[in-house]
This record gives structure tokens, sequence and C-alpha cells, in this order.
């Protein structure tokens, strides 16, 4: 296996360093209006009060950082995202993912964003990548890239491995991003939808931190989509899939059963020395009336 790679993001008071060695990262993915209807009114009507009450419980649940997507159909998105993420770094200290499908709100908001953001996401689509590549040089970011492309979302892991490349040799060969700037997402698909998607999700993840070593995330709640007992299955995935090589995950950073898993999991994984931090935790709960 090749040398641990760190991915270091940071807002204007806090540093946050992913690694296969460090702390599992636990992106709280709440600020999102999708499938929140009455969020995604609010926001159309340009109300973003619900957002604080999102980053309170996000913080308090053990995020290390916060993802902000501000896509509502028929809002201007890049003046959302702009007012999110001007409003959240007055909020808290962690840092944040910058989450849209549109270059022009990626732009927005980080030319306001105080520190070095994490961009989600770009995909091994040529036409994707010269857009949006040049932005995260530019601005100084880190990117998650999506392994599909114009025609497939791959069902191959050596496939989607093969895109992996693509994006982290695009990136650090054509922009001069360093390698350890570019995180990947595996893809993480619905076991409700083909019970075997998760074994090829798993596989994925070994081969790139085998073969490219750099940090991976992956949408966790993806996982259970469509199934009862969603927390059950998220804390069962997560600790697997660290095992494999997973660094970081946008998740539900409110469900203290996912949470609790992760940190399991760095405990068991050598990644929580002397289990302080899993006893200081336990400790704290205990305390809490």
């Amino acid at each position: 296996m090749t040398r641990a790679v760190h991915t270091t993001l940071r807002s204007r008071g806090t540093e946050v360093v992913i690694g296969p060695d460090r702390p599992f990262c636990v992106i709280g993915e709440r600020l999102n209006p999708t499938g929140r209807k009455r969020f995604a009114e609010m926001l159309r009507a340009g109300d973003l009060s619900r957002i604080e009450r999102d980053v309170a419980e996000q913080v308090a649940g053990g995020a290390t950082m916060l993802d902000v997507n501000m896509g509502v159909p028929l809002a201007d998105e890049a003046e959302l995202l702009t007012r999110a993420v001007q409003m959240i770094q007055g909020l808290t200290t962690l840092p944040l993912c910058v989450d849209s499908s549109v270059v022009e709100a990626l732009e927005a908001a980080l030319a306001v964003y105080e520190g070095k953001a994490l961009v989600n996401s770009v995909t091994a689509e040529d036409e994707r990548l010269h857009q949006i590549l040049p932005l995260v040089k530019r601005h100084g970011a880190a990117v998650v890239g999506l392994p599909n492309d114009e025609d497939e979302i791959p069902e191959d892991p050596r496939r989607r491995l093969e895109l992996a490349r693509k994006i982290v040799d695009v990136a650090a060969g054509t922009y001069g991003i360093p390698v350890e700037d570019v995180v990947i997402d595996p893809l993480a698909m619905p076991v409700g939808a083909d019970t075997s998607l998760t074994g090829r999700t798993l596989e994925t993840i070994a081969l790139i931190r085998e073969e490219l070593g750099v940090n991976m995330t992956l949408g966790a709640s993806n996982v259970s989509f469509g199934m009862p007992d969603r927390h059950t299955i998220g804390s069962a995935f997560l600790p697997m899939a660290m095992a494999y090589g997973l660094t970081s995950a946008i998740m539900d950073a409110r469900a203290p059963q996912v949470v609790q898993a992760v940190r399991a999991g760095d405990l068991l994984l050598g990644n929580d020395p002397w289990g302080g931090a899993w006893i200081s935790a336990y400790r704290s709960r205990s305390r809490t009336p």
C-alpha cells in the first residue's frame, strides 16, 4: 500500500486533516434541501433561518465538517449558496464542503469562503473536469471526484478505478492540483436496489486505496436509501468501509448510533490512541441528564 496521504481543509479558525491514520472525518449532510420540502420552500423564499438549527444539531452530534448544498429549483443557487456560506461561517468554525453542480454557484461561494474548502464535486466527464478543476486550483481548494463519465456510472470496480485515476491525473497533471487535494467518491449505491452493490463499493474502496492511495468520501445515506431502520444499516456499513480504506463520509451527524459506530471504528483501527476519544465521549454522554 502507498504512503498515507493527508488532505487538509481549513476554516478561518479550524484545520481538519483527512487521512487513513487520522480519525474518520464526519461531514454533516443536513444543509441540503433534497427530500426536505419545507426547507426547500423556505430557501426559495430567501429564508435561511433554518440553517442555524441545522448547524447547531450537526456540531452537537460530532460533525468534523459540514456539507453545504442550496440546490433548489427556480431559485438563484449562486446567491443562496453565497449567503449560506457567509451565514454558516458566523455560526461555526468547522470547515465547509461546498456542494453544487452549478459552476457559477461554486465560484460565488468559494469567493466568500475564508479558508480552504472541499468542493463537491467533479465527475470524469471531460467538460466537467475542465470547468471545475480550474476553479478548484484558483481558489486553492480540494475536490471530490466521482468516477463516472458521459457514458455510465460503472458497475465494475476496476472501471471506477480507471475513471478515478483519470480524475487524479487531470487534476495533478493538467491543473497542478496536489494529489492529496483530490478526494475520490467510490460511489455508494442503494442496497435495497441490489444487495450486491455494497460489495462493489467496498471493492472499489480497496482498489483506490491500493492503487491511488488518495482519501475517499461518499454519501453514506445512499446505502440505506429506501430501506427501513436506516441508521442500523449505516452503523454496519461505515466501519466496514473504514476497514477497506474509506477516510470520510457525508453522513447524518445528528444520528448518535451512526456517529458512535464510526468512532468505534476509529478505536478498533488504531486511529484513537489509547481509546482516549472513545472514553471521553462515553463519559460526556454519561454525564448528560
